[in-house]
């Protein structure tokens, strides 16, 4: 292109537009201060709510911003208070250890956040012990209505119309050893007991519930 061509003549920048892009290309960001154009190669925070999102000022603004810098501006004096109570512990709720806050009264002074995250652990908990303890139903049928030789013969083993199957094997084998002969000197009295033992673990045996 010519320098006399009137397209050159229609190319116009400005000094500080110009000044700025140099700035820009060589030291990184132009400050963001207004009407500044050195470089600005130094963060400053945006403020509440915007966290991570940071101004680039150069050395003499920056420091003129962080002067007069306030994270707590706009919030009153209660706010202020609280926040920097949760800060200690990262924002997160909290309880008293080895306390009892509902027989204290301290239940009172829970924030709702609190409240909500001891609600909800409430019902999880109650909910898992209905589903457990629906399971174990399902998992014992209802016991059938025992027949007199079957009450009997529970007796006999001191035992319950309850008993489970554990029960009556565990009970029969503490029996057996209890009325066996060779624990009792070879008494007849322990060995007719013994029999009749044998005679009713057999007899649940047969009836299924042992």
């Amino acid at each position: 292109m010519k320098l006399d061509s009137k397209y050159f003549d229609s190319i116009r920048i400005s000094r500080r537009q110009a000044a700025g892009e140099e700035s820009a290309s060589r030291h990184g960001p132009a400050c963001q201060w207004k009407g500044c154009d050195k470089p600005g190669g130094h963060k400053a925070p945006k403020g509440r709510g915007k966290d991570g999102e940071y101004y680039n000022f150069c050395m003499d603004h920056v420091r003129q911003y962080n002067a007069s810098y306030n994270y707590f501006d706009g919030m009153s004096a209660a706010e202020v208070t609280d926040f920097q109570k949760d800060a200690a512990t990262g924002h997160r709720p909290t309880w008293k250890v080895g306390a009892n806050a509902w027989a204290s009264g301290a239940a009172e002074n829970l924030s709702r956040a609190e409240a909500n995250v001891r609600a909800t652990g409430q019902a999880r908990a109650a909910s898992a012990f209905a589903a457990w303890r629906s399971k174990q139903r399902e998992a014992e049928p209802p016991r059938r209505t025992l027949r007199p030789l079957e009450k009997k013969s529970l007796d006999v083993l001191h035992l319950g119309e309850t008993a489970s199957r554990d029960d009556i094997k565990a009970r029969f084998k503490e029996l057996v050893k209890q009325h066996h002969p060779d624990a009792n000197g070879g008494d007849t009295r322990s060995e007719e007991k013994l029999r009749e033992i044998i005679q009713a673990y057999n007899y649940l045996k047969q009836a299924g519930l042992a």
